[in-house]
């Protein structure tokens, strides 16, 4: 299972059921799963951990050094979890500090050429598609869908079932299941995943009600979140509130109260 090509220290740990392609190659303190997939020229290193039954194609770089000019050289690792599909050339580089390792969890499709910067943390069943970038420190919760190319400021917070549209950045948080276009703005809620996920009508119907209370009835943010949550009492909604009130960078606008907001400027 494993090619004669590939390059392996003998401190590394190599669960059974697990192939490695020709070229790659796995230094010491990597621990790989059962039945993980590591295709050619991919290269491990640092204290990666990889759970079973996750696929690395080709070309992959994982757990190499963080981009950050503060680091101070200490061993940091990247924790991925079970069931991960991870596409060519993807690159997750490990953390700044011991005790905030970088962390990617299960069921996630990487697609090629994404990054995923230094003491991030990626939830469960996500999407990063093509070309995508996370920067240090970013948060990406549960079933969170990224378009290709978008990027993503670090310490940035992306809640879920959002999605970003392609091409889109942000700076600033994306709310829970809302929808990113351009730049740090959205446009209303991401109405197929949260079908997709088993939101019934009456759920969705209360969250598009509390999306305009929040965003589009032109009142201040926080002069309304405990008017939300009074009359929003849903745990659905709870979860939206929650991550507001939990928020330290600002928050992505909806795209119509921009527009009000340049023609506000502009008639003056």
């Amino acid at each position: 299972m494993i090619h004669p090509s590939a390059i392996i220290d003998p401190k590394a740990e190599i669960a059974q059921g697990t192939s490695i392609g020709p070229f790659a190659v796995i230094d010491a303190n990597v621990r790989i799963g059962e039945g993980c997939v590591i295709g050619p020229h991919v290269y491990l290193t640092g204290q990666a951990h990889v759970g079973s039954g996750t696929r690395i194609h080709a070309g992959c770089v994982i757990g190499d050094l963080p981009q950050d000019v503060r680091f101070s050289g200490e061993p940091t690792g990247v924790n991925i979890g079970e069931n991960n599909t991870i596409r060519e050339h993807v690159t997750i580089h490990r953390s700044n500090k011991a005790s905030e390792p970088t962390r990617i969890g299960s069921n996630n499709l990487l697609m090629a050429h994404c990054h995923v910067g230094h003491n991030s943390v990626v939830g469960n069943h996500v999407i990063i598609a093509n070309g995508a970038l996370l920067g240090g420190h970013t948060e990406v919760r549960d079933r969170v869908f990224i378009s290709g190319t978008c990027m993503i400021h670090q310490f940035a917070r992306i809640g879920t079932l959002a999605l970003m549209q392609g091409g889109s950045g942000i700076s600033k948080d994306l709310p829970p299941y809302t929808i990113a276009r351009g730049n740090n703005e959205i446009c209303g809620l991401n109405t197929i995943g949260l079908r997709r996920a088993g939101f019934t009508g009456a759920e969705r119907l209360e969250l598009r009600r509390l999306y305009h209370f929040l965003f589009r009835d032109g009142k201040k943010l926080r002069h309304v979140m405990e008017e939300a949550r009074a009359e929003f009492k849903s745990e659905r909604a709870k979860v939206l509130l929650d991550f507001l009130a939990e928020g330290k960078r600002g928050f992505c606008r909806d795209r119509s109260a921009t527009i009000r907001q340049a023609e506000d400027v502009d008639a003056d």
